[in-house]
């Protein structure tokens, strides 16, 4: 069930009529979400429903015994176990193969010839989000920043909540269990924000993000080799604009129809290509991964309280497991290694408090945008491709028209708008007449209906 579809709104505007008419009821609002949850995630296969159960119901019950317990050798132990079964069931599914084809390789090439186990395994939508709230769950508790008493119904609905259960984005347990405790209140700045939200979310991922993936990114990224240096380079620039309206629309669409339910979900977009360091790229870009790393791997494998050795050997581990979250192929470890070269680099040179020129803007979105070619190439030999052979680099511009390069430069000038543009126009809208704001978003939805490409492409985050 994809957001930008007609099932989506009537399923949403249902679970919306139904949960505010028990809005006083607030153990029955929450089964009802928590049923309307697992309905939204079976639209996709209904077997992966016993997964995000089972998973759910594991960390809440491993929570309970953890925070009823004191400082022990057993508590240390169940935590670990915790976290090990939870990574274990997300290399199982996303890195099986990946593993096995490897090993096959090294071992063919040392002349140790083996039939290895090789498996069609069907990867869960969204497994790497749920896994990671489920890993929060478990540390929050551990730290004492979440109640371990949370009953089961709340804590299969904080890891299964359906507007942020496919691509995020990833919400803490201390964060969003309190807001479970009593039924919440809507708000006229609420249903402003909400509503804003999901339009400009709509806006991002059905106008410019679907036109660039189809009209440029895809076809050039296909066959690099084929294209001369123009479609090439704003084939880059439109990637990156594509992968940020993309996925910031789902964290909009979502934190939108959150708000609407009467829910607050942190920001996860920050204009990230308006960073004049890769320190400030990575506080604006996708945050509450960014932070979940920061918070869960980097600070207890040390963070920065070492040498200058450690600290650049923890934020190497951080940058490539981010990169390997992303998806099982040499690719994504390339990605996170050049962003990891690239905070050292800054760190070391101290860069990243001393950056705040023009010239560093640009420098840090360009190698943004190299270490794109290799996060969307589906493999290195057509990465290289792309910025190795020239042999067509004089070749007249056959993708790029006018159409693409115009939303190309509109997705980069997004990042000069105001920086809190959406949450000042929201409570603008909310000093407007019902029938005035009913008015306003029926007539944006009706121009974006308009805009936007037949068909809905799935989110580029579903894959991870």
């Amino acid at each position: 069930m994809l957001f930008p579809t007609l099932t989506f709104g009537v399923f949403f505007l249902i679970v919306l009529s139904f949960t505010w008419a028990l809005d006083r009821e607030n153990g029955r609002r929450k089964l009802l979400l928590l049923i309307a949850s697992y309905v939204f995630y079976g639209w996709w296969d209904w077997r992966f429903c016993g997964l995000l159960a089972a998973s759910s119901i594991f960390n809440w019950a491993m929570g309970r015994m953890i925070g009823s317990m004191r400082e022990s050798a057993l508590r240390a132990l169940l935590i670990f176990l915790a976290i090990l079964i939870n990574l274990g069931v997300l290399g199982f599914f996303k890195y099986y193969g990946f593993f096995i084809e490897n090993l096959a390789l090294a071992l063919g090439q040392l002349g140790w010839e083996r039939d290895l186990p090789l498996l069609q395994i069907i990867l869960p939508v969204g497994i790497s989000f749920y896994t990671f709230q489920g890993i929060s769950y478990i540390i929050d508790i551990k730290r004492g920043e979440a109640d371990h008493r949370a009953g089961l119904v709340d804590a299969m609905l904080y890891i299964s909540f359906f507007p942020q259960l496919v691509a995020g984005p990833i919400v803490r347990a201390r964060d969003f269990l309190p807001q479970l405790d009593s039924a919440p209140v809507l708000t006229r700045p609420a249903i402003s924000l909400g509503l804003l939200l999901i339009l400009w979310g709509l806006f991002k991922k059905t106008v410019i993000a679907s036109e660039l993936a189809t009209g440029l990114v895809d076809p050039v990224f296909y066959t690099p080799g084929d294209f001369g240096g123009i479609d090439r380079l704003f084939a880059v620039y439109g990637y990156a604009v594509q992968i940020y309206c993309d996925f910031s629309a789902y964290s909009d669409i979502a934190i939108g129809c959150a708000a609407l339910l009467g829910y607050r979900f942190n920001r996860n977009f920050d204009q990230p290509y308006r960073a004049r360091s890769f320190q400030d790229f990575w506080r604006r870009w996708h945050i509450s991964l960014s932070t979940w790393l920061r918070d869960y791997l980097y600070k207890p494998l040390g963070g920065s309280r070492g040498g200058n050795a450690s600290t650049g050997r923890n934020l190497m581990i951080t940058m490539l497991l981010g990169g390997l979250w992303h998806g099982a192929a040499w690719t994504f470890l390339a990605w996170g290694f050049i962003h990891g070269l690239a905070l050292l680099t800054e760190r070391a040179m101290g860069l990243a408090r001393s950056g705040r020129s023009v010239i560093s803007l640009v420098v840090t979105f360009h190698i943004v945008c190299l270490a794109w070619v290799l996060f969307r190439a589906p493999d290195f030999l057509t990465a290289w491709t792309y910025l190795t052979d020239w042999s067509q680099i004089g070749e007249p511009v056959r993708r790029l028209t006018p159409l693409l390069a115009g939303l190309t430069v509109l997705g980069l000038g997004l990042h000069a708008l105001p920086a809190r543009g959406i949450e000042t126009a929201a409570r603008l809208m909310a000093r407007l007449r019902s029938p005035t704001i009913a008015l306003i978003t029926a007539s944006a939805f009706i121009l974006i209906d308009a805009l936007r490409q037949p068909g809905v492409a799935p989110f580029i985050y579903f894959q991870f």
